[in-house]
Formats: C-alpha cells, structure tokens, sequence
C-alpha cells in the first residue's frame, strides 16, 4: 500500500535523525568538561579519590557508547535520574514541558488566525491600499526583535495600565503576552508567505475555470485556490513551529516562562550536566517529531508527494 510504505519510510528517516541528534548532543555536552569536576567546583577539599567515586556513581568511567546507550534507555523509558541540584528531571521535564508547548501551540495559533485571513485579503486586492498597508505593517513587524516587543508589552500593558500579569504562569491570563509576542512576529513572515502563495494560486488556470463555471467567489477561495496553496503553507507553518520550539528561550526569559528553553539556560548556569543533555534532547526529538508529522500531513494533502 503506498500510504502504508510512505508512512513508514517517513518514520525510519525520523528514528535515524532522531540517533543522530540524540548521539551528537551526548557527545556536545560532553564536551563542555568534566561532570564530577563541576559539581564539586565550588570545593576546595576534593581529592582525585573523591572525583573517581562521583565519577562512577555517575557512570562516567564506563566507555562512551554504553554512556550512550543507557541514555538511549533512558530517553524510551522516560527514565531520566536526578539533576545535580534540583531533583527529579522527568518532574522538572513534565512541569516545563506542557508550558512550552503551550505557548508554542498558543502563539502559532494567535499567528494563524491573523495571518491567513489578511495574506488571502492582501492577494485579493493586490496593488491596493489595503494590500500596501499590510505589507508595510509585515516589513514593520520582521524588524521587532521579539524580546524588544515583549519588553514593551509588559511595560504598557502590566506597568502602565497593569491588565495583565507580566511574568510566571500563575494564571491563565500570563499566557497572554507570551503569546502575543510570538504571534505578531510569526504572523510577520506567514502573512507575506500567505500572500506570495494565493497570487501563484489565484493565477493558475484551473481557478479561472473554476470561475467560468459560476462558482461563487467564496468557494473558488476557499475550495480550490487555499487548499492548492496549503501544501507550502503547512510545510513552512511545521517546520516554523519546530524551530519555535527551540527557540523560546529569550521569551520563556523576558517573561520568566516555566518552559524548557528557561530550564535550559538553568541547567547551563549551574552546569548541571544531566538536566542539560536531557533537555536539549528531549527539544530535538520534540523538533523531530514535527517535522515527521509535517511529512504526513502534507502527504495527505498532496497524493503525489507520497509516490516521491
């Protein structure tokens, strides 16, 4: 069955990826020194004996691919041990992973909702004003750095008028500005993709039959020109949201999130070597895995990249 090989080819190459990444970061942070070394670098009355003990409490004088190994394990079982100073890192992980995704799912769907209803408007009326105006406004938003604009959001709407809550996630309403942040710098790029894609559509032939059919506008849009012009949106709208995943880090920080990106620069400030190769891991496959998932979808959507 072609879905069923497309399918499963799709999910050998994300496996395969998925070792490459995960071997690569345990050897990158391995990188970074000698684990028993940091954890005792704030004492000045550690012997050599000492360190060899840590290091075998720790399993690091066992070789490289057995370290890696158990890793491996580590990760499918979900098994992750202790962080140096902070516990459990599968409870550190499954506090701040939900809030990451969160506010992942939350920002594209804020940037979704904006950008395709105006991308489609803008392309409908190309060369006009309304059109000018948002891409003035696209171009004035690619410029914003996403730290600066939460800065400035949490200064006029939690410290001049204080409506919403400026950090943390005690409620509902911090996701807010978070949120916002991301949206209008990602609706920013989407809109403008939007746009470049419903003109390519919108010029094909079989729109034009379409309406020489008497098809009302709506559906010539919405039916036949948007679904056509799906395919690139839904690659780049998959692919931005796995680079967004990893790239909350200076927003999680502006707004003190209690996400995986401020765990991340956690574990790195107090070299918690554990905590650190866990979560950069757990950030790849995470990365993975949507890239796989923008592989099936597009599959379905379009017959013809399955036989590919």
């Amino acid at each position: 069955m072609p879905v069923f090989r497309f399918i499963l080819q799709r999910v050998f190459q994300a496996v395969l990826v998925t070792l490459a990444v995960t071997l690569f970061v345990a050897f990158a942070v391995r990188l970074t020194g000698d684990p028993a070394v940091m954890l005792t670098a704030e004492s000045s009355s550690v012997t050599e004996e000492d360190l060899v003990h840590i290091r075998e409490a720790l399993g690091l004088n066992q070789p490289f691919y057995a370290q890696y190994f158990d890793f491996i394990k580590s990760l499918v079982t979900f098994d992750l041990g202790n962080s140096f100073f902070r516990g459990s890192i599968r409870d550190l992980i499954g506090i701040a992973l939900p809030s990451t995704v969160l506010l992942a799912v939350a920002s594209m769907g804020i940037s979704i909702l904006i950008s395709i209803p105006l991308g489609i408007h803008a392309a409908l009326h190309k060369g006009g004003i309304s059109d000018q105006i948002i891409r003035v406004l696209s171009l004035v938003g690619l410029s914003f750095p996403n730290f600066w604009l939460g800065i400035m959001f949490v200064l006029l709407l939690s410290i001049t008028f204080p409506i919403l809550p400026a950090s943390g996630f005690e409620t509902w309403t911090a996701l807010i500005l978070p949120a916002l942040t991301i949206g209008i710098i990602l609706t920013a790029t989407n809109v403008r993709l939007v746009r470049t894609q419903m003109l390519e559509t919108l010029s094909q032939q079989y729109v034009t039959v379409a309406r020489a059919k008497g098809l009302n506008e709506r559906s010539v849009i919405y039916k036949h020109a948007l679904r056509n012009a799906a395919i690139a949106i839904v690659t780049f709208l998959g692919l931005q949201f796995g680079n967004l995943i990893g790239g909350l880090v200076v927003v999680e920080l502006v707004f003190n999130w209690p996400g995986m990106g401020t765990l991340s620069i956690e574990a790195i400030a107090q070299r918690d070597y554990p905590l650190l190769q866990a979560t950069v891991s757990i950030l790849a496959i995470m990365i993975v895995a949507v890239n796989l998932a923008v592989d099936l979808v597009y599959g379905l959507i379009d017959p013809r990249i399955r036989v590919a």
